[in-house]
């Protein structure tokens, strides 16, 4: 996964973890797309206290993965619901005589379909 990629997910995950100003400065960041200098100029701190602050806060993230591996989670799940939706379709296209099993791997597919969502 994209470097980038990651550490939003993990701010999804984890962000309400971390000090507001540290919330504050990862959204302006990495949403807002400001430049150090830009942030630094609206909290008036230093650009080297706003990439401080950054670098905490990724490594806070980081850490908190390291230790719950909610990520790492959802990612295993959704590998696996993958592989269980292959095989699904495997078993409904070895038995489309069968109306009745057809029927519940359908059932089955909505409810992972929903899950994956």
């Amino acid at each position: 996964m994209d470097p980038i990629a990651h550490l939003s997910l993990l701010y999804d995950f984890y962000g309400a973890l971390l000090t507001l100003r540290q919330q504050e400065v990862m959204k302006l960041y990495h949403e807002e797309n400001l430049s150090l200098s830009e942030i630094a100029e609206e909290f008036g701190i230093s650009r080297q206290g706003v990439h401080d602050t950054l670098k905490n806060a990724e490594h806070a993230l980081l850490e908190y993965e390291k230790k719950l591996g909610l990520v790492a989670k959802l990612e295993q799940t959704k590998t696996e619901l993958s592989t269980v939706d292959r095989l699904l379709a495997i078993m409904v296209e070895q038995n489309r005589n069968n109306t009745y099993l057809v029927e519940q791997l359908s059932k089955v597919k909505e409810i992972m379909d929903h899950l994956s969502e």
